[in-house]
């Protein structure tokens, strides 16, 4: 087998996080159009992921947040995003760099992205994370219904909603 010195899988990995950077800057500029709402997960150890200790305590692998109702302060850069969410009533500021990102969904037109993690992700979160093959950078087909079930059952006045996606996950 030829040696892949152009390595197409990095060049389209890039390409379709450039798809969720595009996505993310549009709606931080012009907010959510029409019913469009964003699933995205990310591993919550990865290098540059700033998430309050609480949160991480309680995500130690990963986090999928959504982009819906009750957001703020969405700014995207070159290399991350920054948002504000409220979890459990309490407000937090999440980054996320982009190639910590494993999963993005847009249930509203049934859209969907996997990514391979980094290798710089994957090495900052190694350490805590069991050893899995990672899911390749594809356009996914999704299915016809999201998994919405919360780990815990929401409490009254809980803002937005942490839900496991494990139907996108490749096991």
């Amino acid at each position: 087998m030829a040696t892949d010195h152009i390595r197409y899988d990095v060049l389209a990995r890039d390409a379709l996080r450039g798809v969720l950077r595009r996505v993310l800057t549009d709606a931080a500029a012009q907010g959510l159009p029409g019913e469009h709402h964003f699933f995205i997960t990310f591993l919550s150890k990865a290098e540059g992921v700033k998430l309050s200790p609480r949160l991480l305590a309680q995500y130690p692998e990963e986090m999928t947040i959504i982009l819906q109702h009750q957001f703020w302060d969405l700014v995207v850069s070159e290399d991350r995003f920054e948002v504000g969410l409220s979890f459990g009533g309490v407000p937090e500021r999440l980054v996320v760099p982009f190639n910590a990102i494993k999963s993005f969904f847009d249930p509203s037109v049934q859209f969907g992205l996997t990514f391979e993690p980094s290798e710089a992700a994957v090495e900052a979160s190694a350490k805590d994370l069991p050893a899995a093959p990672a899911p390749s950078a594809v356009a996914t087909p999704a299915p016809a219904a999201v998994d919405e079930t919360p780990e815990d059952p929401p409490k009254p006045g809980d803002g937005a909603e942490v839900v496991r996606l494990d139907r996108f996950r490749k096991k």
